[in-house]
């Protein structure tokens, strides 16, 4: 199935929910889980995206974040999974929209993957100049969408108190 194609986007929220419930599991000696977003955004209702394109409204995009974080009962993570910097910095307001109990991120490809191109074109240089601009522009862009993360010992110190 292609991660990427609609069928896909159909189930990722079940799959996300199950996988996150899964290696909660004490046998597997998680700390943090880092998972991706549980939904595709290129399929959440937008401005650029038609009507009978989108599979998820924002609203419902958001539930199934809120459902995602609610079956995490350990410190997790979202992934940016190479999408863009725009389009990660919006899975984390969805994120925030919906009370989801994430405690940060891990996006590689979301703030450099462009500077790629300014490279292979043009040089380190170039690739330099674009880390000093847009690189940093990218990286402020999903800080200022961090506010909403919770510190991942926060979640740890209430499963301790839960547990002795």
């Amino acid at each position: 199935m292609d991660e990427k194609g609609p069928e896909f986007a159909r189930i990722k929220p079940d799959v996300v929910v199950r996988s996150v419930e899964e290696f909660c599991h004490p046998r597997y000696a998680v700390d943090v889980i880092k998972v991706g977003v549980p939904v595709n955004m290129s399929f959440v209702q937008s401005a650029g995206l038609a009507k009978d394109k989108s599979l998820y409204t924002r609203q419902e995009a958001a539930a199934h974040f809120r459902r995602a974080s609610d079956a995490c009962s350990l410190p997790f993570i979202y992934l940016s999974e190479g999408v863009s910097n725009e389009t990660f910095a919006d899975a984390l307001a969805i994120a925030a929209e919906a009370g989801s109990g994430f405690s940060g991120v891990l996006c590689g490809r979301a703030t450099w993957q462009d500077g790629v191109s300014a490279f292979v074109q043009n040089g380190e240089a170039a690739l330099d100049a674009w880390l000093n601009d847009q690189g940093v522009k990218n990286i402020q862009n999903v800080n200022a969408r961090l506010a909403a993360a919770r510190p991942w010992n926060a979640k740890r110190s209430s499963l301790s108190e839960r547990t002795t």
